[in-house]
């Protein structure tokens, strides 16, 4: 693939093992079960970190822990190594989501997704986070996110972002030696 073109937008939308087109967003989502995508949910607001998780069991998703707090979330990632987090960015302990996706991308790898009401705290390069929805937020949103971020987990590429995603700024111009995923 040249520099220039971008991968098709049909970053596997979800369903359970049969091939249905869904329209989440205007983008076109070829529908798959997420079976072995480890995600770990970084929420203070337990209600919302419970729906976050049916969604994510309803896809295939391993939930593999929840924390509220950038203690409980760093613990979780070292025992867990998720390749997906969902973070809140204003947690039990404070604004504290922005460092927890610096310590998940650099220390394990992990693409991070910012779930919050207050997008004016996300510090400007995003944390090394792919990218943030405004809560609230719907089902169908999170299951659009989420087949976007595997799709850069999987092949580290980025098409069209899902409707209500807001696209890291690193991603539309990432330096080689400064891309927090790269390589």
């Amino acid at each position: 693939m040249s520099a220039n073109q971008m991968p098709l937008p049909a970053f596997a939308v979800f369903g359970n093992r049969h091939n249905d087109v869904d329209r989440a967003g205007g983008c076109a989502f070829l529908v798959e079960e997420l079976s072995d995508l480890r995600v770990m949910i970084v929420e203070d607001q337990a209600i919302l970190a419970m729906e976050l998780e049916l969604v994510l069991n309803d896809l295939g998703c391993d939930v593999i822990g929840s924390a509220m707090d950038q203690a409980g979330a760093l613990a979780v990632a070292d025992r867990e190594r998720p390749a997906l987090a969902l973070v809140d960015v204003n947690l039990l302990d404070g604004v504290t989501g922005p460092l927890i996706a610096q310590r998940l991308v650099a220390d394990y790898g992990t693409t991070v997704v910012f779930l919050t009401a207050n997008p004016e705290q996300i510090p400007e390069g995003f944390a090394g986070a792919l990218g943030a929805v405004c809560k609230p937020f719907d089902a169908q949103t999170i299951k659009a996110v989420v087949a976007f971020a595997e799709q850069f987990i999987l092949h580290r590429t980025v098409g069209q972002p899902p409707r209500r995603f807001r696209l890291a700024p690193w991603l539309t111009t990432p330096p080689a030696d400064l891309a927090p995923h790269s390589g």
